[in-house]
């Protein structure tokens, strides 16, 4: 008792092993669902399923372990969901980019993200962009995964005269999709702990139990080998000569911080950790998670990102970072399950990737509508990129010139040069 309650000042925040090691077991529950989500994702893209699983696990133990010594909070890691989403249907998909040229795109970005962590400079940018921005681009990641999961599930279709219709709900499969949506969603309004997980598993049994989806072989298997996507972001390295991958990059970075700075902050708000304001050890928890995102693309996952679903445990009393612990030490038991990546189908998924679509969005509530300058600014309509273009633009044309920082003028030209790369050079 002594060392952990020196290690992580359990007495002082009014918490014990036994409260740490419930709450750590409450968050990993909550979101022991990207254990399959990601693979899922990724698997679209041409990578191999089973090496992203372990990778995965990986990189949710590394960072874990790393919040719970570096920055002492009650905050899991993870591989995030935008981040996979972006990779697959943005990059791989959309601008035919290999995925193992892809991943060279991740690793230059984990790279410069833990430069910048150990440089301070996040700290500085998260500061001088606007709120709502940061609001705008949760909620724009937001929708993009819950398309993403409609589409998976069959709820929505191509249409040659209106785009996307309604799919066919005589399709059975997409009833997997359906059930999964509305348990979750009333698992939820119940306030039930790993709401998410349950319901990706009752799902998955649903499946199972009408035939729609095939039992696996066997539960429980040794780890997959990562041999299939180990090293290659470091591979092809030498294909970053392309100027659109540099484009890939940026948008990498700006993803995978905005995405854990916000949840950051609001997690360490929700559990009472804010001092003046400010979150005390922030520099740490993001090196904890640049160092999780270094690993994850060396081992072949997209990165990492500080979960929302960590609420669910701090809700419960978690104060430390021995909660983190608990719930990187549960992703090394789970890493025996891989099998069950066979029962985990893209129309089990799909619920998950809706619902956690649709909480992101949530943030479009804080936007300040009323003001033309900004709500014209964060109309998704291509991405972060024109919400940086046309802030600065608009601000003057407000009169509000003098808000417009260094750092906002910088972003501007960078994503002009963005969209020169992705529309004019030759593809």
């Amino acid at each position: 008792m002594n060392f952990f309650d020196q290690t992580f000042y359990l007495s002082e925040n009014n918490t014990n092993i036994k409260q740490e090691c419930l709450t750590g077991l409450t968050t990993f529950v909550s979101m022991a669902y990207i254990l399959f989500v990601n693979p899922s994702v990724l698997g679209v893209a041409g990578m191999d399923k089973g090496a992203v699983f372990t990778a995965t696990a990986l990189s949710a133990i590394i960072g874990c372990f790393l919040m719970g010594i570096l920055a002492n909070y009650p905050i899991a890691i993870a591989p995030g969901l935008g981040d996979n989403a972006f990779f697959t249907y943005s990059v791989v998909l959309a601008m035919g980019i290999p995925w193992q040229k892809a991943m060279a795109g991740v690793f230059v970005a984990s790279v410069l993200f833990t430069i910048l962590s150990f440089l301070k400079v996040w700290e500085i940018v998260i500061n001088a962009i606007p709120k709502d921005l940061k609001y705008a681009m949760a909620a724009g990641i937001g929708i993009f995964i819950s398309f993403v999961g409609l589409q998976g599930g069959g709820i929505i279709v191509s249409s040659k005269s209106s785009l996307v219709e309604l799919g066919s709900l005589t399709v059975p499969t997409t009833w997997i999709t359906i059930f999964g949506i509305f348990l979750i969603a009333i698992l939820m309004v119940k306030k039930v702990p790993g709401a998410i997980f349950i319901g990706l598993v009752a799902t998955t049994l649903l499946g199972l139990l009408t035939g729609l989806v095939k039992m696996p072989d066997h539960l429980i298997s040794m780890a997959p080998s990562l041999e299939p996507t180990f090293g290659v972001g470091i591979k092809f390295l030498p294909t970053m000569t392309d100027p659109k991958m540099w484009a890939v990059v940026l948008i990498f970075l700006l993803v995978a911080f905005f995405d854990t700075a916000g949840t950051l902050v609001g997690l360490a708000q929700e559990a009472g950790l804010m001092k003046d304001n400010k979150m005390p050890r922030i520099g740490r928890a993001l090196m904890a998670d640049s160092l999780s995102m270094l690993g994850g693309a060396v081992m072949g996952t997209t990165p990492t990102s500080a979960y929302v679903e960590s609420s669910a445990g701090i809700a419960v009393g978690g104060k430390t970072g021995l909660t983190a612990i608990v719930t990187g030490t549960l992703f090394i038991l789970s890493m025996a399950f891989s099998p069950l990546l066979e029962v985990v189908t893209t129309q089990v998924t799909a619920a998950a990737l809706i619902v956690v679509g649709v909480l992101m969005v949530s943030a479009l509530k804080d936007i300040e509508w009323d003001k033309f300058e900004i709500a014209l600014t964060y109309n998704i309509s291509y991405g972060i990129a024109f919400g940086f273009l046309t802030y600065p633009i608009l601000m003057v044309a407000a009169g509000r010139r003098k808000e417009v920082n260094v750092v906002m003028w910088s972003m501007f030209f960078v994503f002009i040069a963005l969209l020169y790369i992705l529309n004019v050079l030759p593809k």
